[in-house]
């Protein structure tokens, strides 16, 4: 999957391939599975469901670390704190850099959060699947 990120008016627009690609993708193809047809006209139905549970849970806990690595890049000080600062300070010359890096920390901030909520869509998605797999083991 590529990204693309839209810019405000008069900028480029940059594509980057999503980092979380293969996860998500793991994510959402372990959701298809229908533990009865995985199961249907096996010898060993609770060995599948087994190593489908312990699938899912090595899914589940890798998105639950990359979601804690995007929450850390959510923390630190607010970028807007720029507001508290005086009209005249923000428009002087070397506030320039400053409104690049408030821009670049809320585009930081902006695609973590969509990658966070895209994560734990998929993990929401999954979660009652392991606890079924889990009562039929």
């Amino acid at each position: 999957m590529i990204v693309t990120t839209t810019m405000l008016p008069g900028t480029t627009t940059s594509t980057t391939p999503d980092p979380d690609e293969a996860l998500s993708t793991r994510l959402r193809d372990l959701a298809l599975v229908d533990l009865d047809a995985l199961t249907v006209g096996s010898r060993d139905p609770q060995g599948l469901i087994a190593a489908f549970a312990d699938d899912v849970a090595d899914a589940l806990r890798e998105t639950r670390t990359r979601i804690a690595a995007l929450r850390t890049s959510l923390g630190g000080a607010d970028p807007l704190n720029v507001l508290d600062l005086a009209p005249r300070q923000r428009a002087s010359d070397t506030a320039t850099a400053g409104a690049l890096r408030v821009r670049e920390k809320l585009g930081t901030h902006a695609e973590a959060a969509r990658c966070l909520a895209r994560l734990s869509e998929l993990a929401a998605i999954l979660t009652p699947k392991l606890f079924e797999a889990d009562r039929r083991r």
